[in-house]
C-alpha cells in the first residue's frame, strides 16, 4: 500500500537509483542508441519498446527481451558495444527537484545503480553530483542485480551504516529498487516520473511522490 505524503519522513541515510531517479538523458538519446543496437541486431525497436527498456518500466529487462524474441545475452553484449560513456554523460542532466533534496538531506547518501562505473561515474561528474554522494555500487553478476538485497547492503556498508541501529530507505523509480530495499529490510520511497499505463503492476513503497522535494 502507498502511502500519502502527508509529512517529510525522517531517515539516518538515504540510498538513490541513478537513472530515472537523479538523473535522465537527453529524449533523442536512447532512441540513437536502440537504433544501432537493432541494427546489429536485425530487429526494429518501437518507441513504446525503447521507453519500457531504458527506464525498466515493466520491471526486469531479460524477461520482456525474450518475450520480444531478442536473446538477451545477445542484446547487452552489443548493447555494452555501441554505448559510450561521454557520449551518454553529453547528453545527461540531472532532475532539479533531485538537486534539492540531496542538498537538503543531512546524512550520509549512496547510489545504487544497475549502470556500470564507467557508465555511473562519467554521468555524476558531468552533471555535478559527484560531491553530493558518498557511496557508489553498481550492480553486476558477481554482487546481484536489484532486487537482490547485496547490492544495497553494500552500499549499507561502505557509508558506515547498518539496518539494525539505523533507519535507512532507498528511494528509487523502479519495481526493482522498491523491492531491493525491502530485501535489504529499508523503506522505499517510489518516485513516478513516467506514464504509469506503462508498468504492468503497482509498486508497493511506502511513500509515492510525482516530485523528490516533496521529501524536503
Amino acid at each position: 500500500m502507498v502511502m500519502p505524503m502527508t509529512q517529510s519522513p525522517t531517515y539516518d541515510f538515504w540510498l538513490f537509483d541513478l537513472d530515472g531517479t537523479l538523473v535522465d538523458v537527453d529524449a533523442a538519446y536512447p532512441r540513437q542508441i536502440f537504433d544501432q543496437v537493432g541494427k546489429r541486431l536485425g530487429y526494429e525497436f518501437s518507441d513504446r519498446q525503447v521507453r519500457i527498456l531504458w527506464h525498466g518500466l515493466a520491471g526486469a529487462r531479460n524477461p520482456k527481451l525474450r518475450d520480444w524474441g531478442i536473446d538477451p545475452d545477445e542484446f547487452w553484449a552489443i548493447y555494452h558495444e555501441v554505448e559510450d560513456a561521454q557520449a551518454r554523460a553529453g547528453a545527461a542532466y540531472s532532475y532539479d527537484d533531485a538537486r534539492r533534496l540531496l542538498g537538503a538531506i543531512d546524512g550520509p547518501i549512496g547510489i545504487v545503480t544497475h549502470s556500470q562505473p564507467y557508465l555511473a561515474n562519467a554521468t555524476l561528474e558531468r552533471v555535478g553530483l559527484q560531491t553530493e554522494i558518498d557511496a557508489l555500487v553498481c550492480c553486476n553478476e558477481q554482487l546481484g542485480w536489484k532486487p537482490d538485497p547485496a547490492p544495497v547492503e553494500r552500499a549499507m556498508a561502505d557509508l558506515g551504516v547498518d539496518g539494525n541501529g539505523h533507519a535507512g530507505v532507498m528511494v528509487g523509480d523502479s519495481p526493482q529498487d522498491i523491492r531491493a530495499a525491502h530485501n535489504a529490510g529499508l523503506d522505499g520511497i517510489h518516485i513516478e516520473r513516467f506514464d504509469e499505463a506503462d508498468r504492468p503492476d503497482d509498486i508497493d513503497g511506502e511513500y509515492h511522490v510525482e516530485a523528490l522535494d516533496e521529501l524536503v
